[in-house]
């Protein structure tokens, strides 16, 4: 029994440290994400629904969401594409007999609780919302492009319409209407969630309990609320 105590301790601290960050005091929730990468099949029906959701731009190469198929070759040497963000899924370039394993992953917004993008806004545009949305006030925005080279994970640019930043808002206006994210909504797998982190029976508690999880570029101690599940250390 003083055994089971002890490994019940360890889980409980380790489950604490999956949190980049600590929420903040206070009542109501924190929306973090978890993606299971074993679950995604890179049918690229996130992007496609982001785009039209969002109205995002047409052209491949803005995105607030999108897909990279990661191939690792049997040399040893790895191979990341992401054709037009993977809406129109993918076509394998490698010949089979020269692949180790491939798997994809989906990238946007960590929804950093210390995001480098909001330290560098010189206007204030760029702000997190009280329950943990990192967006964008476009009526303030200069354009300067300091938070797109900021982002350690590429998930900004600058809208070529509106001449202001733009990024994924975890469709904000969506759940605060109680709808999921449209990425999440179409996903036909389930590979995405979110949650709250502040509610120890949401999906996502849930999941951060059941699975090893990670994030991305943890040595830059951004906060990030982005967990994928089965992250390979080929991925950054």
């Amino acid at each position: 029994m003083a055994g089971a105590v002890t490994l019940s301790s360890m889980l409980d601290t380790f489950n604490v440290l999956l949190y980049a960050a600590d929420p903040p005091e206070g009542e109501g929730p924190w929306w973090g994400v978890g993606i299971d990468i074993s679950k995604c099949i890179g049918c690229g029906l996130c992007a496609r629904a982001c785009k039209v959701e969002n109205q995002v731009p047409q052209e491949p190469f803005y995105y607030r969401t999108w897909v990279e198929q990661y191939t690792i070759l049997k040399d040893g040497t790895t191979k990341v594409e992401s054709p037009n963000g993977g809406i129109d899924g993918f076509d394998q370039s490698v010949e089979e007999k020269d692949i180790f394993k491939t798997f994809f992953v989906p990238k946007m917004c960590n929804h950093c609780a210390k995001s480098p993008c909001t330290q560098v806004c010189p206007v204030g545009a760029t702000f997190e919302s009280p329950d943990g949305v990192a967006l964008v006030d476009d009526k303030y925005c200069i354009g300067c492009s300091y938070c797109v080279q900021a982002c350690p994970y590429g998930c900004r640019y600058i809208h070529p319409e509106k001449k202001t930043a733009d990024k994924c808002t975890l469709c904000y206006h969506r759940i605060k209407r109680g709808l999921d994210p449209a990425c999440m909504e179409i996903c036909p797998t389930g590979s995405r969630i979110y949650g709250d982190l502040n509610d120890k029976d949401s999906d996502l508690v849930r999941y951060l309990k059941e699975n090893v999880t990670r994030i991305l570029k943890p040595h830059l101690n951004t906060g990030a609320k982005l967990f994928y599940n089965a992250l390979s250390q080929e991925v950054s």
